[in-house]
């Protein structure tokens, strides 16, 4: 378990300043409700009349005048985004980092295998994200309940649940990148994680791009569809975990085999 403490070790103040910021700006929307509830009806009325742009967050299904409508929108987005941005930048440079900072041969002169590498990585990546969504979901059923607000538990939970799975799915294709790329990780996970979300877009305007969604994980991360059937997509869901588990699996086997520079 050397690499994984040596790996968090190093990753903790990337996770704190993620952390806090997400955090934070969730905090702040889940705070301002109280302020903006009366004004949300009519809110709601503009959104629902706006076309493509309603349909794309799914706002024409949601109520602002609801806290539960007001934090799927706004604190989904806050979550989807920056937690997406979050892994992926992560799991980018894991493995690439050791060719991009020449610090391979000092890690692979030791007496450990390639094979333990990518796990113990992993396992310091799954780590990283599990404890930032267990704080971020603590930091929100808090500050909900300061507000005297009524805890939506099942609704909050899948939704945190969904954000959770959507930063594994992209860690883990992000993780299987790093073991081909060898520089310029950061571009790689920030660009792969907007991509992902406009594809989402895209599937919510579109009905000839529904097929995407079988492509984003931010499909099976709908506010409106959670809180319309309080429950996940499975099918989603498997093909989302399917694609991160063949990113571990390309780790694994790339940089088992790769000539490392």
């Amino acid at each position: 378990m050397t690499i994984v403490r040596h790996e968090i070790r190093l990753g903790r103040i990337p996770f704190l300043i993620w952390t806090a910021a997400i955090g934070f700006m969730m905090v702040i929307c889940i705070v301002m409700f109280p302020e903006m509830k009366g004004q949300m009806a009519g809110v709601s009325e503009v959104f629902a009349s706006m076309g493509a742009f309603t349909a794309a967050f799914g706002m024409d299904r949601l109520s602002f005048g609801t806290f539960l409508g007001f934090y799927a929108v706004e604190c989904g987005n806050i979550l989807g985004l920056g937690g997406a941005f979050y892994a992926a930048l992560t799991a980018a440079s894991l493995l690439s980092k050791e060719e991009k900072d020449r610090t391979a041969e000092f890690l692979l002169t030791h007496p450990v295998r390639r094979g333990r590498v990518v796990l113990e990585k992993l396992a310091a990546l799954v780590i990283l994200i599990t404890a930032m969504n267990l704080i971020l979901y603590g930091m929100a059923v808090g500050t909900t309940a300061a507000i005297g607000e009524t805890i939506p538990w099942k609704e909050m939970s899948l939704m945190h649940l969904a954000y959770y799975l959507l930063q594994l799915e992209l860690g883990g294709i992000a993780f299987g990148l790093s073991a081909v790329l060898r520089r310029g990780s950061a571009g790689v996970g920030i660009g792969m994680a907007v991509m992902m979300y406009f594809l989402n877009l895209l599937n919510n305007i579109s009905d000839k791009a529904k097929w995407l969604r079988y492509i984003t994980p931010f499909a099976y991360c709908e506010g409106a569809d959670i809180v319309e059937n309080v429950s996940l997509d499975g099918t989603l869901l498997a093909v989302g975990m399917a694609l991160m588990l063949a990113g571990w699996a390309a780790a694994f086997l790339i940089y088992t085999k790769k000539d490392i520079r």
